[in-house]
C-alpha cells in the first residue's frame, strides 16, 4: 500500500491500484516463477498499471485540433505558449505539419498525442509498418524543416 500511495498520493486511487494488481496477479500466476522475489514481481505490475493507466488518462486529456487552419496539438498543461517566443514556434510547426499530406499528419498528430502505434495502425486501418515509417518520415522532414532552430 505504501508503494502504491507513493506512485498515486491519493488514498482512495492507492487503494484501486492495490486492487487492479492483486486480479493483474490472481489472473497471470502462472506467469510467475518459483525461487523468484514476489514483492519485485508484484510492485512492477503495480508499476506497470500506473504507468498505463498515466498514459491513459494524458491521451484522454489531449485533443487534437483537426480544423481546416490549425492542426495543433493542444493539452491542459502545455506551457509551450507561455512565452510570445514558444507561441510563434508552436505555430509556426503547426503550420508545417498543416502542409504534410493528410495520412502522413494524421498518422503523426495521433503519435504525438501519445496513441501507441498498433492503436494508429487499427485506427487509420493501414499497416503497422506504414504508421511506423509515415511518423518517421514526417519527424526526419520537419527535422529537416526545423534545423535552424537548433542553431
Amino acid at each position: 500500500m505504501s508503494f502504491a500511495m507513493k506512485l498515486t498520493l491519493n488514498k482512495d486511487e492507492a487503494q484501486d491500484l492495490v486492487q487492479d494488481t492483486t486480479l493483474k496477479a490472481l489472473d497471470n500466476e502462472e506467469k510467475f516463477a518459483e525461487n523468484t522475489n514476489f514483492k519485485g514481481w508484484m510492485l512492477t505490475i503495480m508499476r506497470n498499471i500506473f504507468i498505463n493507466n498515466y498514459r491513459k488518462s494524458a491521451r484522454e486529456m489531449t485533443a487534437v485540433d483537426s480544423s481546416v487552419d490549425l492542426y495543433h496539438i493542444t493539452n491542459a498543461t502545455d506551457t509551450s505558449y507561455s512565452t510570445p517566443e514558444g507561441a510563434h514556434a508552436c505555430n509556426e510547426i503547426s503550420a508545417l505539419i498543416a502542409e504534410f499530406p493528410a495520412d502522413y499528419r494524421e498518422a503523426f498528430n495521433m503519435h504525438i498525442a501519445g496513441y501507441k502505434y498498433e492503436e494508429i495502425a487499427e485506427k487509420l486501418s493501414m499497416p503497422l509498418g506504414t504508421v511506423k515509417a509515415r511518423i518517421f518520415n514526417t519527424r526526419k522532414k520537419l527535422r529537416e524543416l526545423l534545423k535552424d532552430y537548433r542553431n
